[in-house]
């Protein structure tokens, strides 16, 4: 069997590829979630996996020590196999903040993810969308700026900020 890889990339001390099975070496907590499907309904499963919180600390995100504030501007990318994409900031999984309990699932009702790859679970949406099943890559991205002009792009007006 061929185990699945997730990249960490982005603005990251420790950028890493993991499997499922590496994925255990963090604490794990088991989920049951409901949520709405809109292509099959109302869904039901429990999810094992460690926190991404936890797995994204360790690979050390790299905050500005001297901004109080600063991981208030890093986003959260994720990508899974089949092109679907869902963004999260940081401050929905700090536990300084909305301390959300996002899991990176190892397994769905029992059942390991080692050869489909890790899935996104976010026991706290109603809507499965940031559901999302074998993720390839989380990239954490501090570029963003608030409040930044941004650059024109060819044919439309530069955005102003207000």
């Amino acid at each position: 069997m061929t185990l699945a890889q997730l990249a960490l990339t982005g603005d990251l001390a420790r950028p890493v590829r993991l499997t499922v099975p590496e994925l255990l070496r963090w604490p794990q907590h088991r989920v049951d979630v409901s949520f709405d499907c809109a292509t099959s309904g109302i869904q039901h499963h429990r999810f094992t996996g460690p926190r991404l919180y936890d797995v994204l600390a360790d690979a050390g995100p790299d905050f500005d020590p001297a901004r109080r504030k600063d991981r208030l501007r890093f986003l959260i990318a994720v990508t899974g196999t089949d092109g679907h994409h869902a963004v999260l900031s940081w401050a929905e999984i700090d536990p300084d903040f909305a301390d959300a309990p996002v899991l990176l699932g190892v397994s769905i009702d029992e059942t390991p993810l080692d050869a489909a790859g890790p899935q996104l679970v976010l026991p706290q949406d109603r809507c499965g969308a940031r559901h999302i099943s074998g993720i390839t890559v989380i990239r954490v991205d501090g570029g963003y700026r608030c409040g930044a002009a941004a650059p024109a792009t060819p044919g439309h007006a530069a955005a102003v900020p207000r």
